[in-house]
């Protein structure tokens, strides 16, 4: 394995995990608060779960983007792939400050579907250039959603 492609997958996970690590701090004072206090629906998951569910994810999605990244910011594609992961990162983070933040589940909800078709968007695009680096896309887009029937749910119930 070359040693650009390890050097740009660790660039790429710790951008990602850096992401994750912002969005930590945001949700930590209102997990045992605010987020205490709903309705939650049963197949809630227990909050021990949702740490290394989104290390794992951030990192698997770093990894992917360091992938597309190798194959050459020279190529249209891959730059336009990368943008739209970018506009995903910042969207990602904010649906995390909008939800535990300034606690509006509603407006997170609409902002976790337009995080989604990024998602999906940008998946596509890697798929194009790597067809690993878009499978690995697959655990995200299953947690996202989950996450969006969550939201959705969560709204439902209070």
């Amino acid at each position: 394995m070359k040693k650009s492609l390890i050097l740009k997958a660790i660039v790429g996970a710790v951008i990602c995990l850096a992401v994750g690590g912002l969005s930590g701090i945001v949700t930590a004072d209102s997990i045992p608060n605010w987020y205490s206090t709903l309705n939650k629906p049963s197949f809630n998951p227990p909050n021990w779960i949702f740490g290394p569910v989104w290390t794992f994810l951030y990192t698997l999605m770093g990894i992917s983007a360091g992938i597309i990244w190798e194959k050459g910011l020279e190529r249209e594609e891959v730059r336009e792939a990368l943008q739209i992961f970018g506009v995903h990162l910042l969207l990602n983070a904010f649906w995390t400050i909008l939800f535990f933040g300034f606690q509006t589940p509603e407006i997170a909800l609409a902002e976790i579907l337009i995080l989604l078709i990024t998602i999906i968007l940008y998946t596509r695009r890697f798929y194009r250039i790597d067809h690993i680096s878009g499978w690995m896309q697959v655990p995200y887009i299953a947690w996202v959603s989950f996450a969006t029937i969550l939201n959705l749910s969560i709204v439902w119930l209070n």
